[in-house]
């Protein structure tokens, strides 16, 4: 049995809570199935009770030949808009009870009428349960990260996952592959069916894309690790904790952006954030648009599956409700994104700016102004 798979039976054993290892593959093909099934013939062949909760092979031979005879928990059958759809099932998971199930497909969205919306979701109500879970993810997936993949591939990836999710995971494994040994499995047939492999080539697996995609998934499981010794070291010798704040407005296009872009720098300084919308007199409720409160909601959510706190503030004016919540909750950095500031409002705006700048650097609070 190899090290890793040691390692993750000695963490099953220390705790009542399902323990959670993590996949984690810079993009379709690298392996995460493979390497999954693997590992639960391992844990098989030690004795543990190991099963297959559900996993998609997407027909590769490897994959399939690997999952060959091992246990499994059949999956429910869901007829959907006058069609059968087979979803994992699990209450049967819950009521079999397993030591450990292989789960793939983390980011998979549910059928509509599913005891919970995501795959994710199913995840953590199984771990709570006391069920240690070995799942897969692709880096494209992770929700802080969607405005990073959307730039590099063009693409905008629908299902995603909480940062928070990734955070619960007791053992993160990253699974490589150089983009040449990728292209050259996507050639083979061995990830794809041959009528898909050109669509592939002239979206995901262009080399530029996965050297970046790759970069991605090093970087986020380097920063996994940096996390967990960080948290050791300020424990032992009390270092300030970081707090940032991000403040968006009902009416920015880019709030998202930079939601994501704190959360970003909330990893990789292993600290805590908020976002925070001052409701100053003109944008009281029945001051802005259906459709602005809608974008407010959507962004609030956001935040919270990213790990945020939201904050709403009343405040004559939105400089003074930035000043007044940095103070009142502790807040290390303020990010805010880049003023627009027109000829006609130049005078005034350079003034609320100024006593921005004063106050918090008065108060040893940093400042970082984003880019959309």
């Amino acid at each position: 049995m190899d090290s890793s798979v040691q390692h993750f039976l000695d963490l099953i054993r220390r705790s009542q809570r399902g323990k959670f290892k993590l996949y984690i593959g810079m993009i379709a093909g690298v392996g995460k199935s493979y390497r999954m099934l693997e590992e639960l013939r391992q844990l098989l062949s030690g004795g543990i009770d190991a099963r297959i909760g559900y996993i998609e092979t997407h027909g590769r031979k490897e994959t399939d030949e690997m999952a060959y005879g091992l246990p499994l928990i059949p999956r429910k059958k869901i007829f959907y808009h006058g069609k059968e759809l087979e979803e994992m099932d699990i209450d049967a998971i819950l009521r079999e009870h397993p030591e450990v199930v292989i789960i793939d497909e983390l980011a998979h969205t549910n059928v509509e009428g599913s005891k919970n919306e995501k795959r994710w979701q199913d995840v953590l109500d199984i771990l709570d349960a006391g069920i240690n879970v070995i799942s897969a993810v692709n880096i494209q997936h992770l929700e802080s990260l969607n405005h990073e993949v959307e730039q590099i591939t063009g693409i905008e990836v629908t299902e995603r996952i909480p940062d928070s999710v990734l955070a619960t995971a007791d053992e993160i494994v990253n699974i490589d592959l150089s983009a040449e040994d990728l292209i050259d499995r996507l050639k083979q047939g061995k990830i794809y069916s041959s009528d898909k492999i050109e669509t592939a080539l002239e979206n995901f697996f262009q080399p530029d894309h996965i050297l970046q995609l790759r970069e991605l998934a090093l970087k986020e499981v380097a920063l996994k690790v940096e996390k967990k010794v960080e948290l050791v070291t300020k424990e032992n010798i009390g270092l300030r904790h970081e707090h940032f704040l991000a403040c968006i407005s009902s009416n920015e296009k880019s709030p998202r952006h930079i939601i994501r872009k704190v959360a970003r720098l909330t990893t990789r300084h292993n600290a805590s954030f908020s976002i925070l919308y001052v409701r100053t007199p003109r944008e009281q409720t029945d001051n802005i648009s259906l459709a602005d409160q809608r974008h407010l909601i959507n962004n609030f959510k956001l935040a919270t599956q990213l790990g945020g706190n939201v904050i709403q503030f009343n405040a004559k004016n939105v400089i003074e409700g930035i000043i007044s919540v940095s103070l009142s909750h502790a807040i290390t950095t303020v990010c805010i994104g880049r003023p627009r500031i027109s000829w006609r409002n130049m005078i005034q705006a350079a003034v609320h700016y100024r006593h921005l700048f004063n106050s918090l650097d008065k108060s040893k609070i940093d400042l970082i102004i984003m880019s959309e």
